[in-house]
């Protein structure tokens, strides 16, 4: 128990601030460190710890990031902001595009990459334009988060709890969708609010971009991912669907396959794996449940105490992490309330600061190498009544819905 609570106390310290305050060792190091841990100390087998991995999960995250990198690779996001640029007349309908886009396309594909492609061509317009982005680049990352509450491949964790709970993907959609879409809302509001002087006056011509796209396999690339989504909707194993998606979108002549492969996260897949082993080790070994009877209620934890703890967790060790720990919470009954609940509000923590989620690091990193300044202040000062807004709001809905 000693060895296991050491290891996974070191693991959140990483988790937590993002990199080894000693070593030059980040979160995906991190993990693999604990993962080889627990393994030699003898708190998991190695066949116990192959056994704790659940590949489902790895497999859907995997296709779903060749599908992300194809679209990005044949030009589907670039096509989607010049576009939308042609129809954009002021600089609040530039705010309102950009939250509804970086919400939509991150309800269809994983959160973080839809911040690392967009970021980049949010600061473009910005500066074509010649006006401020930091607003813009806020609603990306608030939009991000707030867009992928909606379904179970929004988000890495949402991924996790739909592969490991098999909820269904419409029910999740139907419960989710009204909370996600109060939060883009309040999100524009918020940011109208506090950007006046940013946000008020037209918007020049900005001209298109001249990367090239590839309309044929763009389409393609559409065609499947309608199937791939349909696929889960009519309750496919979703690993399966995914991966035929993404095998079919390698089978080209056009497109160099390193292409693609560049905009696979590796680093999140080895996060995950690790993860798993680590987790279940300290499962195993007697200290989550040695913890959980130390600070649970004696007569247990009722939904909305399960919810804040979730807010509260994820912003302490990150929502990945504090999914795989909660995930031991979730009773027999009503089990299916409860992980939405978990995916729903381990999403919304994420908005609080800026080390909620690696969405938001995602676009203050970016914006930062092009000399674009978001300091924690200036987004905790949106995030954390926004956050708390949507969270009490989010509370009501549940007691309203499901009378728990």
């Amino acid at each position: 128990m000693l060895v296991s609570a050491l290891i996974l106390i070191g693991i959140l310290v990483v988790f937590t601030l993002g990199k080894s305050p000693v070593f030059r060792v980040d979160r995906a190091g991190a993990a693999i460190i604990g993962a080889t841990l627990t393994i030699a100390t003898g708190v998991l087998s190695f066949d116990q710890a192959a056994s704790t991995v659940d590949y489902r999960t790895i497999v859907l995250l995997f296709a779903m990031m060749i599908i992300t990198s194809y679209l990005n690779v044949t030009g589907l996001f670039q096509l989607l902001g010049d576009y939308t640029l042609k129809k954009v007349k002021t600089r609040k309908q530039l705010l309102l595009v950009v939250i509804l886009m970086a919400g939509v396309l991150s309800a269809l594909f994983i959160n973080d990459i839809v911040c690392l492609l967009f970021t980049p061509i949010v600061i473009t317009v910005c500066k074509r334009a010649k006006i401020s982005p930091v607003p813009y680049l806020l609603g990306v990352a608030l939009a991000a988060n707030f867009g992928s509450v909606a379904t179970l491949i929004g988000n890495p964790q949402n991924i996790l709890i739909g592969s490991i709970s098999h909820i269904s993907f419409t029910w999740y959609l139907s419960v989710a969708l009204p909370l996600a879409a109060l939060g883009l809302g309040l999100t524009y509001l918020v940011l109208s609010k506090a950007y006046p002087a940013e946000l008020n006056g037209p918007l020049d011509l900005i001209p298109a971009s001249s990367r090239p796209v590839h309309r044929v396999l763009i389409r393609k690339g559409l065609v499947v991912l309608t199937c791939v989504v349909a696929g889960f909707v009519l309750g496919f194993e979703p690993a399966v669907v995914a991966s035929l998606g993404a095998a079919a979108l390698l089978l080209t002549r056009r497109i160099k396959p390193n292409k693609i492969y560049v905009g696979i996260d590796f680093n999140l897949l080895v996060i995950f794996v690790g993860l798993f082993v680590i987790v279940d080790g300290v499962a195993q070994s007697g200290v989550l449940k040695t913890v959980l009877a130390w600070v649970l209620p004696a007569n247990g934890l009722h939904l909305p105490q399960f919810a804040v703890l979730t807010v509260v967790l994820a912003n302490i060790v990150s929502n990945v992490p504090a999914v795989m720990l909660l995930k031991f919470l979730i009773p027999a009954t009503h089990s299916a309330i409860w992980w939405a609940n978990l995916a729903i509000f381990s999403t919304l923590a994420g908005n609080l600061t800026v080390t909620g989620s690696i969405a938001n690091l995602i676009v203050v990193e970016l914006a930062q190498k092009q000399g674009v300044k978001i300091s924690f202040a200036a987004y905790l000062k949106l995030g954390l009544p926004l956050t708390i807004a949507v969270v009490l709001l989010g509370l009501g809905y549940f007691r309203l819905r499901f009378g728990m």
